[in-house]
């Protein structure tokens, strides 16, 4: 946590004060709350650094499109503020990640995860979120304390395929279904894999590396995708084997 004199000495830095509005405007966070967030404010190198960085992250003017129409949405403010809050985070720790993203006590999140819809995560304490994950909240996710989400992990409760098929992307909402997710409390999801919307997963379960999960997954249960498909194929050839052999 920065001292009161390390708070000062970062508003007096070189770096503009409306700036430091600006930003704090975008994340939605007081300037102090900000500041304390981001300890690096006080070194040079960092701040060097977030100094080219911060210009960017003011709301920019609103040009017309080629056909002279503003292209700009009603959505942009909204989806500048989630661009610009990780961003922000580049810097930090995961624990500091973890608290300035609003995750409980003892979480930790490493550099571009992603929460989509994160006012609708339900997090327990001392979760761990590796690198790429990509969490989907859109239609609720729940998360039990423990649990660890590996490197590259695609947690979804929303699929948009009906929307796709229909040819109504970009102009209707009607077709996305949401179905809400779930995974327990001491588990241990793998990445790069997959979870499908509306799943619910036990507690203590392990999920293997390479693994798409699209059913529910009972307490203590161990699953792997290249597992059980090898099973699969053991069990083809066996059949074919038997065929061959009553054919002769």
């Amino acid at each position: 946590m920065l001292s009161a004199d390390s708070n000062k000495k970062c508003r007096e830095s070189t770096m503009p004060n409306q700036v430091l509005d600006d930003l704090a405007a975008l994340l939605n966070r007081p300037v102090d709350d900000l500041l304390r967030s981001i300890p690096q404010l006080g070194d040079d190198a960092s701040r060097a650094l977030l100094e080219q960085l911060l210009p960017l992250m003011a709301t920019p003017s609103k040009p017309p499109g080629p056909s002279g129409v503003d292209v700009f949405s009603s959505d942009d403010a909204r989806l500048r503020a989630q661009i610009l809050t990780y961003h922000a985070t580049e810097l930090m720790t995961d624990r500091e990640r973890a608290q300035f993203l609003g995750l409980p006590n003892g979480c930790r999140i490493r550099e571009r995860a992603k929460i989509l819809a994160p006012e609708k995560l339900e997090c327990g304490e001392d979760v761990w979120i590796g690198e790429g994950a990509v969490l989907d909240a859109q239609g609720g996710l729940e998360i039990g304390d423990n649990t660890q989400i590996g490197l590259g992990v695609m947690v979804w409760s929303h699929t948009s395929h009906r929307q796709a098929t229909s040819g109504e992307t970009g102009s209707s909402r009607d077709k996305i279904a949401y179905r809400r997710t779930s995974i327990g409390s001491n588990c241990f999801i793998a990445g790069p894999s997959v979870i499908a919307p509306g799943v619910t997963i036990g507690d203590r379960v392990i999920i293997s590396p390479l693994t798409f999960v699209d059913r529910d997954v009972a307490n203590d249960e161990v699953l792997s995708g290249p597992r059980s498909l090898k099973k699969l194929e053991e069990r083809v050839a066996a059949l074919e084997a038997q065929l061959a052999s009553q054919k002769s």
